[in-house]
């Protein structure tokens, strides 16, 4: 079956990559991104084991996840418009995009309503591309003491979008930058922050290798999206 020996082949690379990093292979997770793959395929990954996935519109989170099984945890990982923070609240134990202040606001408003905690990574925009969501570093660094107060929400980290590449090396600074950043808010707020998600099916070795603790792969999993 194509998709086991895919994902043995992931797995492979990952403990690879630990190990030229010297990390343990547990430090990382692997998130199956499911954008645009069927309820049956998220089945069969989960038949396999995997049992994090994430997906990018709250929309068709909706539809999916009441028909793939209940253990799964989800993890939205698209942008996030404020309009659909209800929705993304209630689907999602993860939120990986939050962007601004005031979504951060939003976000806590609806937990609050929902009566949950949520944890969420803060989304950087490190390579400053202008077709891309995300914090410029220093704008999250001048709000972070902001966002630390919205009392709902959980902050454990980062995530960035590397720009694409077909030479993984050449975004290997970026992943760097959002280490080095993820260091000087742990500094700002006093505490540890457990996790980078960086990486997907096109770099994620050099991801893992500075420092990732998420990756987020599809296309290495699924292959192509059906059009």
């Amino acid at each position: 079956m194509p998709l086991a020996d895919n994902l043995a082949t992931v797995r492979e690379r990952i403990a690879r990559a630990c190990e030229r990093a010297g990390r343990d292979p547990a430090s990382v997770e692997l998130l199956a991104v499911t954008k645009g793959q069927p309820p049956e395929v998220v089945r069969a990954a989960a038949d396999l084991g995997l049992t994090l996935f994430g997906e990018n519109k709250v929309q068709e989170a909706r539809a999916k996840i009441p028909l793939c099984p209940g253990r799964l945890r989800w993890h939205l990982i698209g942008h996030l418009q404020t309009n659909k923070v209800r929705d993304a609240v209630h689907c999602f134990a993860w939120i990986h995009s939050v962007d601004s202040l005031r979504l951060a606001e939003e976000i806590d408003r609806q937990a609050n309503r929902q009566a949950r905690h949520l944890p969420v990574l803060l989304e950087v925009n490190v390579a400053g591309e202008a077709n891309k969501f995300g914090y410029a570093p220093d704008r999250l660094l001048a709000e972070l003491e902001a966002l630390n107060q919205c009392r709902r929400l959980e902050i454990h980290g980062l995530m960035t979008l590397a720009p694409w590449t077909p030479t993984p090396e050449r975004v290997r600074p970026v992943f760097r930058r959002l280490a080095d950043l993820k260091a000087r808010c742990e500094e700002r707020l006093g505490a540890p922050l457990a996790h980078l998600s960086m990486g997907m099916s096109g770099d994620f070795e050099v991801a893992i290798e500075e420092g990732a603790t998420l990756v987020r792969i599809g296309t290495a999993l699924f292959g192509e999206r059906p059009v």
